[in-house]
């Protein structure tokens, strides 16, 4: 059997997000996979730009890439008490293709955010926006990764063994998931 295909999405365009790291620390210890990061500088969606131009080309690569996809994953930041305005356009954008990319896929939600309750409104919230998707999101253990700036040490890693052992929990669910 090949090794899975994961997407992972990060809510943040930052190169040196803690999303980022989350996602990256996520992937070693779901282990063997073929892991392919999202882009997420989309143009804002604008109707009228889609009737004119139709699906642009980054959008439509992104949808391709999650319905190739054996699961996603999906850390977002919580800015005002929600997820960014970037991850919301992406996903406002690939529900405007003309597959279900995200049906019935396996999806893994984490968050990692500078106030003290680690994004865990902003997750409520990526919840409900995939609800219409149909996708397979889990329902837990929920990683919320509070005062994230502090959370990584120089190489990447987590620095709590709690927040690593419910991270790997979580991808333990993710592997199952896939395998159903």
């Amino acid at each position: 059997m090949s090794d899975p295909k994961i997407i992972t999405i990060s809510g943040s365009l930052r190169a040196e997000a803690t999303n980022r790291k989350l996602l990256a620390e996520a992937v070693r210890l779901f282990g063997p996979a073929e892991v392919i990061e999202a882009d997420l500088n989309l143009p804002l969606y604008d109707g009228d730009d889609e009737q004119a131009k139709g699906i642009p080309e980054a959008v439509q690569r992104l949808s391709d890439q999650i319905e190739a996809a054996d699961a996603v994953i999906i850390s977002t930041p919580e800015y005002n008490g929600a997820p960014s305005g970037v991850l919301k356009n992406a996903l406002d954008w690939v529900s405007r293709t003309s597959s279900s990319p995200w049906q019935d896929t396996p999806v893994a939600i984490m968050s990692a955010a500078a106030g003290r309750s680690g994004g865990e409104k902003s997750q409520v919230i990526l919840r409900t926006f995939l609800v219409p998707f149909q996708a397979r999101v889990l329902t837990g253990p929920q990683v919320h990764l509070a005062k994230s700036h502090s959370e990584f040490d120089d190489s990447g890693r987590l620095r709590s063994e709690r927040y690593t052992e419910t991270l790997e929990a979580l991808m333990t669910k993710l592997r199952v998931e896939i395998s159903r």
